[in-house]
């Protein structure tokens, strides 16, 4: 379908922003164009939004805690990795998305400021990310939250981060999961695939150029193939994962991909909600503001959460 009217005036307005050329930026000059977000004429209300520590073996990392309003004592926890390919995103710049699943879902929230790459590549993130989820399943009444029911979620490369959660706690006999959602994840290095070659020109905020510089500073000189939790296509077994939501954006590069790896999921027998957003663009799960139509999918994601999270 063409593109949702609310998103082609988004387009327009961003186009008269300054533009990156991948050939040539520098990472800081990326984040400081994508990490000094809008504020929200009117965030999500939640119950309590709380900043704090996690400490990890050698780091800490930073967290914000979102607990709904009406959650009781003991809600659930959904650990959530922002998107940004890696190398871009904070707390701050998800602080909307977060708000709206924790109102939505009933379960806490806990986004997760993992480490960033260049300055730390592959796979240090996704080390982060799993080793926050088993400290905070650790530490849960400390945080005044349920640790025997958790999710992961994430857009992006946060979608990427949280698959990986799923996988790793799977093979390393972490706390359970119940549930998985993956918003756009990225989950192959692939530019040949029709959604790439449709979408990735960069007229629908996404570009090939972008995903390949991502990729790039992500994993530095590790190939593709000896990069197994980036590169989460290529996974030879998917049994026995979390069930998983995935919502992909009709007018999105990383659109095949994503629903690849749900078809790959459902394949292994994990049960699986997927579905392409059809007008929208990478990114959209954020933009509620401008593009009221997305509510209808932060809902979907966060219905199946607090089902899952019962």
């Amino acid at each position: 379908m063409p593109l949702n009217p609310h998103v082609e005036a988004l387009l327009q307005f961003m186009a008269q922003a300054p533009q990156i050329d991948f050939e040539t930026a520098a990472p800081n000059e990326v984040r400081a164009l994508f990490d000094n977000p809008m504020p929200l004429a009117a965030p999500p209300a939640v119950g309590r939004v709380e900043d704090l520590s996690i400490p990890l073996d050698g780091r800490i990392l930073d967290g914000r805690l979102y607990v709904p309003e009406g959650a009781g004592d003991n809600p659930p926890l959904t650990l959530f990795f922002h998107g940004g390919g890696w190398v871009v995103g904070t707390l701050d710049t998800h602080d909307g998305t977060c708000r709206a699943l924790a109102s939505k879902s009933g379960s806490g929230i806990l986004s997760v400021a993992y480490r960033l790459a260049p300055e730390h590549r592959y796979p240090a993130a996704a080390e982060d990310c799993h080793d926050a989820l088993v400290w905070a399943a650790a530490n849960a009444a400390d945080l005044g939250v349920d640790g025997t029911r958790l999710a992961v979620a994430g857009d992006s490369a946060g979608g990427n981060l949280a698959a990986a959660v799923a996988i790793m706690l799977r093979d390393r006999g972490g706390p359970a999961l119940r549930h998985q959602l993956l918003i756009y994840p990225v989950t192959n290095q692939d530019y040949s695939t029709a959604s790439y070659i449709e979408n990735g020109s960069g007229e629908y905020y996404l570009s090939e150029a972008g995903m390949r510089w991502f990729w790039g500073h992500y994993l530095g000189d590790i190939a593709t193939d000896a990069a197994p939790l980036a590169a989460l296509l290529h996974t030879a077994d998917l049994s026995g994962l979390a069930a998983a939501t995935v919502i992909t954006a009709e007018y999105d590069p990383l659109r095949d991909e994503g629903m690849a790896y749900a078809d790959r999921l459902q394949a292994a027998g994990v049960p699986v909600d997927a579905a392409v957003a059809p007008g929208m663009i990478h990114g959209f799960f954020s933009m509620f503001e401008a593009v009221p139509d997305t509510w209808q999918w932060i809902d979907r994601g966060a219905a199946n959460l607090k089902k899952a999270l019962l």
